[in-house]
């Protein structure tokens, strides 16, 4: 946490605006570095009067209860240049260059999607995000939602559900849990992933944060699922912020007389892709079982278990047709596929059918 306590001075200047944090992180380098520089320095960047706040900044010592706080929650201080930081994430317009975290983001969350919808949801709405999310984290494919209410709660517990991984992304500081009742829910995320905000500590959840904060959703994910959405809500405003990104959206088709399904049914007229089902999503996507192939990795195959692996499918096939398509006898390829199913690798199906495991 060596830039931890200068970068949450630094966060803490209302006036301050990420854009103008980050010109003066790459003009100066380091946040230490920021808080030496003299007012005429400063101002050059971002004008006298956020200068001056910035020389004003209160002392550690008075700030001392924050910088407990960082320790108590263990909170991670993540400036865009951080290893830590999502390398994807910086890849978007408007990335956020300070980014405060509890649990971690792996690598591998780097394929994610993010499951938006509306606070109001229908059960209906809850049961579908519900069931996606178990197939994606089933798949190896991490969640990302914003914890409210609604559908985003169904979400990330449908990914907890199947010991998968997801990113909460909060419209306030990462110490405040909003809503209240999901206290328990958030603390299960930060064990299974991460919980994240770009705002400072003990900022409220006030109706001017989720527009902001919708794009690191949608920049975070590789594409978006829309589930219920009124025709003007903050999901739409996710659909902007993903748009902007040039990253697919997807929409569930919904009752048409159902207020919840307005958004997403006008989405799908707008060029929205439809799908009813998590695998549609998945296929359109080219990841549809990235755990599986990750497993396969991790275990050890000689050259006729990896030859089989790679000529396999996702769809069944008979082992005539693997025999064809390897020119080779059935009989050496059915050992390696008994060998291949023994490592939980392969399943076989009735009629001699074989295909790659997604369990």
């Amino acid at each position: 946490m060596s830039d931890a306590f200068d970068l949450v001075d630094l966060v803490s200047i209302s006036k301050l605006t990420e854009n103008k944090l980050l010109h003066l992180l790459e003009h100066f380098k380091s946040p230490q570095a920021i808080k030496r520089a003299d007012v005429r320095s400063l101002s050059s960047i971002v004008g006298s009067g956020i200068a001056h706040s910035i020389k004003k900044t209160e002392t550690r010592s008075a700030r001392a209860a924050q910088y407990e706080l960082l320790d108590k929650l263990n909170v991670e201080v993540l400036p865009y240049y951080s290893e830590r930081y999502p390398a994807w994430l910086r890849m978007i317009d408007h990335f956020p260059p300070v980014l405060f975290m509890r649990g971690a983001i792996k690598p591998e969350d780097e394929i994610s999607l993010a499951i938006i919808g509306t606070r109001g949801a229908t059960v209906y709405g809850k049961t579908i995000a519900d069931t996606f999310a178990s197939a994606f984290v089933t798949a190896g494919v991490t969640v990302v939602s914003g914890m409210a209410r609604g559908i985003d709660t169904a979400a990330h517990q449908g990914a907890l559900k199947k010991n998968g991984r997801t990113i909460a992304v909060l419209g306030c500081g990462i110490d405040i849990c909003y809503p209240p009742e999901n206290r328990k829910l958030m603390e299960h995320i930060i064990e299974h992933g991460a919980v994240i905000s770009e705002f400072p500590l003990g900022t409220p959840p006030l109706a001017q944060n989720f527009p902001k904060r919708n794009r690191i959703v949608s920049g975070l994910s590789k594409a978006v699922v829309a589930i219920e959405a009124k025709e003007k809500s903050g999901v739409m405003n996710t659909i902007r912020w993903a748009l902007d990104q040039n990253k697919d959206v997807f929409a569930i088709p919904g009752n048409i007389f159902s207020k919840a399904s307005r958004g997403t049914n006008l989405l799908i007229k707008e060029g929205a892709i439809p799908v009813t089902s998590a695998a549609e999503v998945l296929e359109s996507l080219g990841i549809q079982y990235t755990k599986k192939e990750r497993v396969a990795q991790d275990v050890e195959l000689d050259g006729s278990e990896k030859q089989v692996w790679e000529t396999l499918g996702h769809e069944p096939v008979y082992l005539d047709t693997l025999s064809e398509q390897l020119g080779q006898p059935t009989g050496p390829i059915l050992n390696v596929l008994l060998g291949l199913e023994m490592k939980g690798l392969v399943k076989q199906l009735p009629g001699m059918r074989f295909v790659k495991s997604l369990e």
